[in-house]
């Protein structure tokens, strides 16, 4: 009974929400795209729009390409070779993939080229190394990205395959939308909507959920947070796959210019997810799966340059920076 009622209990996150401007010169937005390392799901909304242009169609069509590299020794990656090809000249990412955080080894190469173990109790004392044990109970395949075109022909003895992102647009129409003051992080009665309200509500938008709370809808009661408006469409891309911090700041940027030009749109929303089994969430934060293994983060963009940003880890993580 005690495992039946641990399974029906809604897993516990922790959420930081702040506001700034990204004019302001101790913003920090920067700095907590560029930390939070391993990303495999970028998704961006734009109220009142139908169309992407085409330079922002051009920035998400090139956010690859990353590698999957096979039965790749450890060793290899702390080789004299390897540091000056990679480390030294530039930032180069990797991650164990097809592990579970909780019960595999996982390794994590960090762009500065620090290398994160998370092994089992048999595999570290294996390896003879000075450790922490890791706060989380219990504890392959290579991951890489690389701004680096050398990546093949480096591991060409080994079985490795490149792969481009998985881009997926859509046109969303008669999308009811909240309403938000950017200087209203806790909404206000009867005006705006609260920041947490929002998470929610993009929540169910990524997921296709219908937000009507129609009474003969047996999946989703939910509906969309009071006040809101009806947008007649709004344009939804997600992109799938390793994705670069370098590369999220450059879709950053371009969707804080997106006002620079009058538009209908009052602000646009950046969300990205983390590996869930990634061992380590912002810089050196340790990481663990516990019930979902998220590690996200939000962007709301205002077009007064004004921005919101809302950061979840699991309950058992860290507090987000």
């Amino acid at each position: 009974m005690a495992t039946l009622r641990r399974l029906r209990e809604a897993p516990r996150h922790l959420l930081v929400c702040e506001k700034s401007n990204f004019g302001n010169r101790k913003s920090r937005h920067r700095h907590l795209v560029q930390t939070h390392y391993y990303n495999y799901r970028v998704s961006f909304l734009i109220p009142e729009c139908g169309i992407l242009s085409e330079e922002l169609k051009n920035l998400v069509m090139q956010t690859g390409p990353y590698y999957f590299v096979k039965n790749l020794p450890l060793h290899e990656l702390i080789t004299p070779e390897f540091i000056s090809t990679f480390i030294k000249k530039g930032s180069c990412y990797a991650l164990t993939c097809n592990t579970n955080i909780d019960e595999d080894n996982t390794v994590a190469l960090l762009p500065n080229g620090k290398l994160i173990l998370s092994l089992d109790k048999d595999t570290y004392e294996e390896t003879g190394l000075q450790g922490h044990p890791s706060q989380f109970s219990g504890r392959k395949i290579m991951k890489f990205s690389s701004e680096e075109s050398t990546m093949m022909s480096y591991f060409s003895k080994y079985q490795i395959q490149e792969h481009q992102p998985k881009v997926a647009l859509s046109a969303v129409r008669d999308l009811q939308c909240p309403v938000l003051q950017s200087s209203e992080l806790e909404g206000a009665p009867e005006v705006s909507c609260q920041a947490l309200e929002l998470f929610d509500w993009l929540g169910a938008v990524f997921s296709n959920v219908s937000l009507n709370n129609e009474p003969n809808n047996f999946i989703s009661t939910y509906c969309c947070p009071q006040p809101s408006t009806v947008v007649a469409k709004a344009y939804l891309c997600t992109i799938t796959g390793f994705i670069l911090p370098e590369k999220i700041c450059l879709l950053l940027e371009h969707l804080c210019h997106y006002f620079d030009e009058l538009k209908l749109a009052p602000w646009v929303t950046l969300s990205v997810q983390g590996f869930a089994d990634s061992p380590v969430s912002w810089g050196k934060n340790e990481h663990g799966f516990w019930k979902g293994g998220e590690h996200l983060y939000n962007f709301v963009i205002f077009n007064n340059q004004d921005y919101w940003l809302q950061m979840a880890v699991g309950a058992n993580d860290h507090c987000p920076p």
